[in-house]
């Protein structure tokens, strides 16, 4: 049914016209109490085997919503209703900014794939820490999805103030999260990625986790980075030392990439070239997104919390992230080629196969082929 709903419509609307349209029947059927509850027990359906722990919380399983999806905190009600088991929101700005002139968002179907140069369009994290705050009001302390926030770089913030900006969205946001990522491997914000270099990234982490816990005493805020897919293999290696050498509680991998070549895609050459700068997600991005996850899990074993992104599609791509080191999984371009039914797909089958692995539970399970492969 979704298939043919794409091929009628969202593939023949603009990209980002498509997200916005589908994002809004989402955030709408969550305000319908029945027909959320509904939904829910369609498409949200828990399953014990796959209760997952990462970050001091219980999360009924490993599979979540990654950036980029819902950059203002408009529906995670709603993204949970799906069957995300966590959600993250942003990127958030210090400042708001409309991102880079459209068009902006562009599909390679053929690849089941993205390119990007959004920009970090958001309302700013004033904005976005006041709609946490009255989301949080609306609850009444009822526990919700695990709620990840990504904060990134304001576009005209000079990179030599750099981490004033991000001690400003931590400030405002980190009360509201339960875990905090830091972003510095978009492509899309000139010079952003520069701050991945452990010299800059050093500074900028340690002035966040001080900026969390004098924000929020009384809990401590996880404290993610998130890095890109383009880093060499030594600079992997200096950024997981860097995790250790901080106590940092995570390391997204990957972000989007800037690459073209060497990642087989079947979109005509002439066609990816007219769509010009981005970054690249989907499909085509799992063999080096996955390579990295492993070498970092070699590198950091169980002293930092793996989550592996990029080309995450199916159950068996969830499986092979978390036997190679991942505790959660993220995934966001499937989730416009796949539609509603995605999580309930993927929860099905990592059922399955754990079922039929020798590993009683997920923890048992993280980092499995990774060790093996060392030994």
């Amino acid at each position: 049914m979704y298939a043919l709903l794409f091929n009628l419509l969202f593939r023949r609307l603009d990209p980002e016209r498509a997200h916005h349209l589908a994002f809004g029947w989402i955030r709408r059927a969550a305000r319908v109490p029945v027909l959320r509850t509904l939904l829910a027990a369609l498409l949200a359906a828990r399953r014990p085997e796959l209760r997952t722990t990462a970050f001091g919380r219980e999360m009924p399983g490993p599979f979540g919503l990654a950036a980029g999806f819902d950059k203002n905190a408009t529906g995670i009600d709603g993204l949970a209703m799906l069957g995300f088991d966590h959600v993250e929101i942003g990127t958030v700005t210090g400042e708001p900014q409309p991102g880079n002139p459209a068009p902006r968002l562009f599909r390679l179907a053929v690849d089941r794939a993205l390119i990007n140069r959004m920009g970090f369009n958001n309302d700013g994290s004033a904005a976005v820490a006041a709609r946490l705050a009255a989301r949080a009001a609306a609850r009444r302390g009822r526990p919700g999805v695990t709620l990840g926030v990504n904060i990134g770089k304001t576009k005209t913030v000079p990179e030599d103030t750099a981490v004033a900006d991000y001690v400003t969205s931590t400030e405002r946001l980190a009360a509201h999260a339960d875990y905090l990522v830091v972003n510095v491997s978009s492509p899309n914000t000139p010079g952003l990625r520069n701050l991945q270099a452990t010299e800059q990234l050093r500074p900028l982490l340690t002035a966040v986790r001080e900026a969390a816990d004098r924000t929020v005493p009384g809990r401590r805020v996880p404290l993610l980075v998130k890095i890109a897919p383009d880093l060499a293999d030594e600079d992997v290696d200096a950024v997981a030392d860097l995790a250790v050498d901080l106590g940092l509680d995570g390391i997204i991998a990957t972000n989007t990439t800037i690459a073209r070549d060497g990642l087989g895609l079947r979109t005509r050459r002439d066609l990816v070239e007219s769509i010009g700068a981005g970054g690249l997600s989907g499909a085509p991005l799992k063999a080096r997104s996955l390579e990295v996850l492993r070498r970092l899990y070699a590198r950091v074993g169980d002293r930092v919390t793996l989550v592996g992104v990029g080309g995450v599609e199916t159950a068996d791509d969830v499986w092979e992230r978390v036997l190679a080191g991942a505790t959660l999984v993220q995934g966001y371009s499937a989730f416009v080629y796949q539609g509603p039914l995605w999580c309930r797909r993927v929860h099905r089958g990592l059922a399955a196969r754990l079922a039929a692995s020798p590993y009683a539970t997920l923890a048992d399970a993280v980092g499995a082929d990774t060790r093996k492969a060392a030994a």
